[in-house]
This record gives structure tokens, C-alpha cells and sequence, in this order.
């Protein structure tokens, strides 16, 4: 059975969408809540529980969408910004790694 994969959900607004479009990333949102963009970024169960310790203020909502939420905003835009930079949505494990590496600065 395939490992459970857990969302972060990454609002998109025009800037961030043409910077998507740029990255070829485009086609990766999802329509939400009356015509709102979101990009989703997968955890695994391990980077799951990493975020959590790393991010107090971050929650997994375990009964409904099973998602990490309230993540703060820094850390949003800095996943992001490694989507874009990387060209591809599979970035969770180097932007933690570069996060603890880096002191959490």
C-alpha cells in the first residue's frame, strides 16, 4: 500500500500564479472557494511530524481534509518560492532539511 501523502495547502494569487506559469507550473492548481488558487505540497507521514515539532503554531486536521494547517506565513512563501526555484512540487524534504540546517532562520 502507497504511503499516505498529506497536503499543505499554498493560496495562489496572480503574482504567484504567473510565477507558476513561468515555472511551467501552472496547471498544478486546483480551483477553491469561488475561483481561488491553491497549489497543494505533500508531506509524508515523517515530514508530517517534523513540521509539527518545527511549527508549534501548525495543526493537522486529522477528521476532515487530513491536512497541515496554520503553518505560519513565512514558511508558506519560502515552500513556494522552493516550488517555483525547483520547477516541481516535490520540495518538502530539502526545504526542511535547508530549514533545520539553517537554525530555523
Amino acid at each position: 500500500m502507497a504511503e499516505e501523502k498529506f497536503p499543505i495547502n499554498i493560496w495562489v494569487n496572480e503574482e504567484r500564479y504567473q510565477k507558476l506559469h513561468e515555472a511551467e507550473l501552472a496547471h498544478l492548481c486546483q480551483e477553491k472557494l469561488a475561483g481561488m488558487k491553491v497549489i497543494q505540497v505533500f508531506a509524508t507521514e515523517a515530514q508530517k511530524d517534523r513540521i509539527l515539532k518545527l511549527f508549534p503554531t501548525a495543526k493537522f486536521d486529522a477528521s476532515t481534509t487530513r491536512s497541515i494547517e496554520l503553518l505560519p506565513r513565512k514558511v508558506k512563501d519560502a515552500i513556494f518560492d522552493m516550488v517555483v526555484r525547483k520547477k516541481k512540487v516535490d520540495v518538502l524534504e530539502d526545504f526542511l532539511n535547508e530549514y533545520e540546517a539553517s537554525g530555523g532562520a
